[in-house]
């Protein structure tokens, strides 16, 4: 008789290639085309897509214009600034930041930081060494290492203050002699003759200037005002974070990321330094219980306290009293791309992800190393149409991490959230209980979620190995039409959730980035 395990794969394999198929028949003849995405742009901005206009550049002493110098602008401006680039930075407020996400930096994201010669930003802040994740549920945990064995022994996640990273990074990047950071509020690009010549903005005094170059690369975070203009938002709120911070206390496991599978939805835990803990907890929908009539306090010590490993439950309870509790909302948005001549986005401004699995960094430092290979051919930028095409390219390079990641994180969170629906029940402990048998079934999902293992197929793979193990844990030893009802639903719902994702992310370019043309754009021969 066949055992569970055995069941899955048998049946997992046959039906993710169906699947596959029929993902990606429908866009076999499809075309790139952006002819209607001038309807979507601001009044400020006439670039019609799929033809681009120059005009002479007014930009004779700087490169490229990035506005906002969080994780991804303070990456890149050091990143440009070491190539050679002449690079102005403009950043709303210089001060230390002070956030409860971007706190878990992947191993994949460390390499990338690696690559871009930042790896010392993480040092001297206190960060954490992080080796992997426990996972929680109903009393029971399991322990998922990352795999880092192929690895040099400094790999691994870090975690850390978020604020004192950037700052590290942005002492980094003015170190250089071509960077000049300036703390100031974009409130426009410039457009003319159908291309982006500059931006608009106040300064720390209050005065309107206005600054120019070839190139505006806007990474000004999750709440951009300026990527209405050079994308198609779909913004979607599914959920907010409530943080605290849990002193001089220990994990179950230390160093590692912990993962509750709570009800309603997931609470996180991770070192952010050698006394300090975040405890995320995380709240369906866009309202949170009002933190100043005492309903917050009284729902993390009723609700979600409850629910916390004994270890934590004295300190977490000590943190709400102390009453240091923070909210913030989790976005998520698919890159949706307006070409447009002069002007690029990166960053959370660009594309967002649910924050669960801690993937919008690595998306990120990617991202710049992906933009850094393409920009380095090039001498000059100043021919706005023909850079605009060349970098269409970028879209399609960053998409075996950036769709891994993004899908990974969005696939997770909604398996990892009860549900009063059985299916669903079923999907969320089948999950545990896949993660829980190690070897092959953890490495291999732990490795994409790290972004040691970016693709996209191996993704879709383990997701609906989950799901059929699930059936044959329903159907073994003795199936019955209840249980057969059961399982169908369960693999309609794991359908229902990752298809849509898939959809939003882009098949072809997701599963078959070689087919799309501007995977093959050289660069350009660009005459100043």
């Amino acid at each position: 008789m066949l055992d569970p395990h055995t069941f899955a794969w048998i049946f997992g394999s046959v039906i993710c290639f169906v699947v596959l198929y029929y993902l990606v028949l429908p866009y076999k003849n499809q075309r790139v085309s952006f002819e209607h995405a001038s309807n979507y742009l601001d009044n400020s901005i006439t670039t019609t897509a799929g033809e681009c206009r120059s005009s002479e550049s007014k930009a004779k002493d700087v490169d490229v214009i990035i506005v906002g110098a969080g994780v991804a602008g303070a990456a890149l401006a050091h990143t440009l600034g070491k190539d050679g680039r002449r690079v102005h930075v403009i950043e709303r407020e210089l001060s230390e930041p002070d956030r409860i996400v971007g706190e878990l930096l992947q191993p994949g994201g460390y390499l990338k930081l690696v690559e871009l010669g930042l790896q010392d930003c993480v040092e001297d802040i206190d960060a954490q060494r992080v080796f992997g994740y426990a996972l929680f549920k109903d009393g029971k945990d399991t322990r998922l290492a990352y795999p880092l064995e192929k690895f040099h022994a400094d790999v691994s996640g870090r975690s850390f203050h978020n604020g004192r990273f950037i700052q590290r990074m942005r002492e980094k990047a003015t170190s250089l002699p071509s960077v000049r950071l300036e703390q100031g509020t974009v409130t426009s690009l410039l457009e003319e003759k159908g291309a982006i010549r500059g931006v608009r903005y106040k300064n720390k005094d209050g005065l309107e200037l206005t600054a120019y170059a070839p190139l505006t690369i806007v990474c000004d975070g999750c709440f951009s005002n300026l990527r209405r203009s050079l994308c198609n938002p779909k913004v979607d709120v599914p959920s907010c974070f409530v943080g605290l911070v849990l002193e001089n206390c220990n994990l179950p496991y230390a160093n590692h990321g912990h993962v509750i599978l709570a009800d309603p939805s997931p609470i996180l835990f991770y070192p952010i330094s050698s006394t300090e803990i975040r405890c995320l907890v995380d709240v369906p929908g866009q309202k949170v219980p009002s933190i100043s009539n005492g309903e917050m306090e009284k729902y993390l010590k009723t609700v979600v306290a409850p629910q916390i490993p004994p270890e934590l439950y004295d300190a977490f309870v000590a943190a709400v009293d102390n009453g240091n509790i923070r909210t913030m909302p989790n976005r998520s948005m698919p890159a949706a791309p307006y070409p447009t001549p002069g002007a690029l986005l990166l960053g959370d401004a660009f594309n967002m992800r649910h924050p669960l699995t801690g993937g919008g960094m690595t998306v990120a430092l990617s991202d710049i190393v992906v933009l850094r290979d393409l920009l380095r051919p090039l001498r000059d930028l100043h021919d706005a149409p023909i850079l605009c095409k060349y970098l269409e390219s970028f879209y399609t390079l960053r998409k075996p991490v950036a769709s891994t990641i993004n899908t990974l994180a969005g696939a997770l969170y909604k398996v990892f959230c009860a549900s009063p629906d059985q299916a669903r029940k079923e999907m969320r402990q089948a999950c545990f209980d896949y993660l829980s048998l190690g070897g092959v079934f953890s490495k291999g999902p732990v490795s994409l979620l790290s972004g040691l293992n970016p693709r996209p197929l191996s993704l879709v793979l383990h997701f609906f190995a989950v799901a059929i193990y699930g059936v044959g844990r329903l159907l073994l030893p003795f199936p019955s039409p209840k249980r057969i009802w059961i399982g169908a639903k369960l693999i309609s719902g794991a359908s229902g959730i990752i298809f849509p994702i898939i959809k939003a992310e882009g098949v072809r370019q997701m599963f078959l980035p070689a087919t799309v043309p501007a995977y093959y754009r050289a660069p350009p021969i660009i005459k100043s």
